[in-house]
């Protein structure tokens, strides 16, 4: 069933109604008509099933046939912090992150990146990124959009970091799996995990030691060096399925 996020004012008397962007995406491109069913979310942790009403110029209404608790969000809050890469990797790695649970993506600058924006390529790029979330939340179900902030630098970012439960950085380095599986687990156990990839360079070691002074547990993620695209989504995808699996 094809999902819609909408702005809880948009929400009376049983009924939904739907404007912007996705008047023309329902209409023009989904070709849907009225009796159709799609699901909604304010991004609250509830959907609703849907039924399309009329199909307006400016707006579509629907009524509310039934609601129910999201059930694609993981219990454990897991952030992102991912140093600027090159080129516009960066957007896969959000639409990814999104689809394997990713509650925030904080792009970080770190000493090795080479990218630099200043604040007007920057404000342009972050509305660019949480535009690919939202598509990403669509697509794979969310319950609600993940929240792409403004660019932090690396000590910003450990600040930031502060309020979570768990740190990992995946560091080349560090080449015990026992020591790194037990780390991974143990996270899971907190309510949120923030997890620390570094861009194609690696972080410098400097950068390391201070993630670790702030608690970060250095981790392995196996005997091959991967790209800042790839290690974001293993260290991600293990981490959703330790989570699910315990449930």
């Amino acid at each position: 069933m094809y999902r819609f996020f909408a702005a809880e004012e948009n929400l009376g008397d049983g009924k939904i109604w739907i404007q912007g962007d996705d008047v023309n995406h329902i209409k023009n491109v989904l070709r849907m008509n009225p009796g159709d069913h799609l699901m909604v979310s304010f991004g609250k942790g509830v959907d609703y099933e849907c039924q399309i009403l009329t199909l307006g110029q400016d707006q579509i209404d629907l009524e509310i046939l039934r609601e129910e608790p999201a059930v694609t969000e993981l219990p454990v809050r897991l952030v992102l912090f991912q140093a600027l890469p090159k080129k516009d990797k960066m957007e896969l790695i959000i639409q990814k992150a999104v689809e394997l649970g990713a509650s925030e993506i904080v792009p970080v600058a770190s000493k090795r990146c080479v990218v630099k924006l200043d604040d007007k390529k920057a404000a342009k790029k972050l509305t660019r990124w949480q535009g690919i979330a939202e598509s990403a939340a669509k697509q794979s179900g969310r319950g609600f959009i993940p929240e792409i902030h403004e660019v932090l630098t690396f000590d910003q970012a450990l600040s930031y970091a502060n309020n979570l439960q768990s740190l990992l950085i995946p560091y080349e380095l560090s080449d015990n799996m026992a020591e790194s599986v037990q780390a991974m687990k143990e996270a899971c156990q907190g309510d949120s995990v923030g997890i620390f990839i570094g861009p194609e360079g690696g972080f410098e070691r400097g950068e390391v030691d201070r993630a670790m002074e702030a608690g970060a547990k250095p981790i392995s993620l196996g005997k091959r060096i991967l790209r800042t695209e790839t290690a974001g989504m293993t260290t991600l995808s293990v981490l959703m399925f330790m989570i699910e699996g315990k449930e």
